[in-house]
């Protein structure tokens, strides 16, 4: 719980008022039923003027009781809220801080469940608790000192009330518990299905596989049914179970105290009183018990947000002065293994680039040319070997410079919703218009922009379903160059875009970005064959350095892609 404490310190003052109100309500709950004895008594006593006292007593306490109510359920609704906002954005601020290790280890679908229905359980928790959960003791122990107080001759009812209650409470949430932390993990399934399921539809629906994706949804989702119902089983024996205790309670006091009552009519009111007080203790068990219950679940819920508070970020970026970093670039041994692969994806990789020129990435799919040009930005660090950019190494640079010199822009192209400004933005956090006009120009996307009627204030939907293939790659690419970075790495970024697009960005480019070091991941040869040098990759190796010609008269990893890629051009 010292995260939720952590977070609630921020809303002190409301906790205190929410906790006054609980006292208030307590007190209030606690003198009704004497007031009632009293008014039973003075009704039986014919006493109007007394009766009629007692009465607007008993309205007057009432009420304060409800207005305390009112108040206890705005405050605490407001540190729930408060304290849950809170602890969302530290946890998505966290997640900012993760490198794409970090992501996969917990899967995007896992992590939007710990931000939305663990928060949400979180703020469910705070909620009761400060609402009963210092209401309930003390509405418990002075319910039963006074019911002692009223009838001691009934002490024993009230303790075997008690013991009947707890058992009831430790055998059903017992059992419920242990579904919790099931239930959420079979959240964290369902969501991911969905997500998985919704953001490949289009393949879902090419290859006709919607039964199957039925299939695995239903799987899952009857699985969580299943425990849901046994938690609503449980739930479902428990309340008449609860009630069956309290009516034995009351029948047993009944009989047991009807010959007082026949001997002293006026002890009807002090009946009165201890009913009451009997059934503020067995209902603050019950609300205890379904308490410690959405407890454990929050509990679960803790545990899951602590444990990405908790995680470190696989790239850890040094508090270094800023520096201006030039385009160069070298590999000095790199190797570079994915967590829980058992082989290495890259192997004792060196070479350098430098600034100003234009290298080519090629090879079989994969070889490793992606995650070559990830290491680059430092989306993961090396497993071994060193990387340098500007001569220096990656890991001594400040994140805000090397994100100023080095843009990545990917092959699927990511677009944010919004406006088509907003977006380019990213890349350049105070980029003018005439920025983007350039930028756009270069990307080749001036264009269709200007036909739009907002122009650079054209909305981007959800997933940028608005924009065509080809359209997002040119905005995506429009993105990267905007900053006017040192070192610019396209990842199969013209992969949607037809021959004479593709060749007026790269003309571009050359025009435009003469000092910018371009690396240029491609699966065509045709996309890099103007390359200053392009570098072949072979299952993770090197395998060869050099220009077009070269490589084509002399490696034989590239003349066969290339001889494959001509061959199919020419038929």
């Amino acid at each position: 719980m010292d995260l939720i404490i952590q977070h609630a310190k921020k809303y002190k003052g409301s906790v205190v008022i929410a906790l006054l109100a609980v006292i208030v309500m307590v007190v209030s709950a606690l003198w009704q039923p004497k007031l009632l004895q009293q008014v039973l008594e003075a009704i039986m006593n014919d006493d109007s003027d007394k009766m009629k006292n007692l009465g607007i007593q008993l309205i007057a306490i009432a009420v304060l009781g409800l207005v305390a109510g009112v108040i206890n359920t705005i405050f605490s609704a407001k540190v729930a809220q408060g304290v849950s906002a809170d602890i969302r954005e530290a946890t998505f601020r966290k997640i900012q801080t993760f490198s794409f290790g970090n992501i996969e280890k917990f899967s995007a679908g896992n992590l939007v469940v710990r931000l939305t229905n663990d928060v949400t359980q979180i703020q469910n928790v705070i909620m009761i608790a400060l609402q009963t959960l210092f209401r309930i003791p003390f509405l418990f122990i002075g319910s039963f000192i006074l019911a002692m107080l009223t009838l001691p001759q009934l002490w024993w009812v009230i303790v075997a009330l008690v013991i009947a209650v707890i058992l009831i409470s430790m055998l059903s949430f017992s059992q419920m518990g242990k579904h919790f932390m099931i239930i959420q993990n079979l959240i964290d399934k369902i969501n991911g299905i969905a997500k998985e399921n919704l953001l490949g539809i289009r393949v879902v629906k090419s290859f006709v596989q919607e039964k199957n994706q039925l299939s695995r949804f239903t799987k899952v989702s009857e699985e969580l049914t299943t425990h849901n119902l046994i938690v609503g089983s449980l739930f479902a024996v428990m309340i008449p179970a609860f009630m069956l205790v309290a009516n034995l309670a009351v029948v047993g006091s009944i009989f047991f105290v009807s010959n007082l009552v026949k001997d002293d009519p006026t002890l009807i009111g002090g009946v009165a009183s201890f009913m009451n007080y009997l059934m503020q203790i067995m209902m603050a068990i019950i609300i205890g018990g379904m308490m410690m219950m959405m407890t454990s679940r929050a509990a679960v819920s803790i545990k899951r947000i602590k444990e990405v508070m908790e995680t470190e970020p696989d790239v850890i970026y040094k508090k270094v002065p800023e520096q201006e970093l030039i385009g160069s670039v070298e590999f000095d041994h790199v190797s570079f293994r994915y967590p829980g692969d058992e082989e290495d994806t890259l192997k004792d990789i060196s070479f350098s680039i430098q600034p100003g020129e234009m290298i080519g990435i090629v090879g079989a799919t994969g070889a490793g040319k992606s995650t070559l040009a990830q290491l680059i930005p430092r989306l993961f660090d090396p497993t071994e070997g060193k990387i340098e950019v500007g001569g220096v190494d990656l890991r001594e640079v400040n994140e805000h410079s090397l994100r100023k010199t080095v843009s990545f822009v990917l092959q699927k192209a990511i677009l944010f919703s919004g406006t088509i400004a907003q977006n380019l933005r990213h890349g350049k956090r105070d980029a003018s218009e005439a920025d983007m006009e350039r930028a756009s120009g270069i990307a080749q996307a001036k264009e269709f922009i200007e036909k739009l009627a907002e122009g650079y204030d054209a909305p981007v939907e959800e997933r940028s379903n608005n924009f065509s293939g080809g359209q997002k790659q040119r905005l995506s690419i429009t993105r990267g160059v905007i900053g006017e970075p040192k070192i610019l790495i396209l990842d199969d970024s013209t992969s949607a875009l037809d021959a004479r697009s593709e060749r007026l960005v790269r003309e571009a480019l050359d025009k435009e970005l003469q000092e910018t070091t371009t690396i240029v991941i491609a699966q065509k040869i045709s996309s890099v064959v103007h390359a200053d040098r392009i570098l072949v990759l072979d299952n993770g190796r090197l395998v060869g350095e050099g220009t077009h010609e070269e490589l084509a008269a002399t490696n034989p990893v590239y003349q066969e892609i290339y001889e494959t890629q001509k061959g199919k051009e020419e038929a």
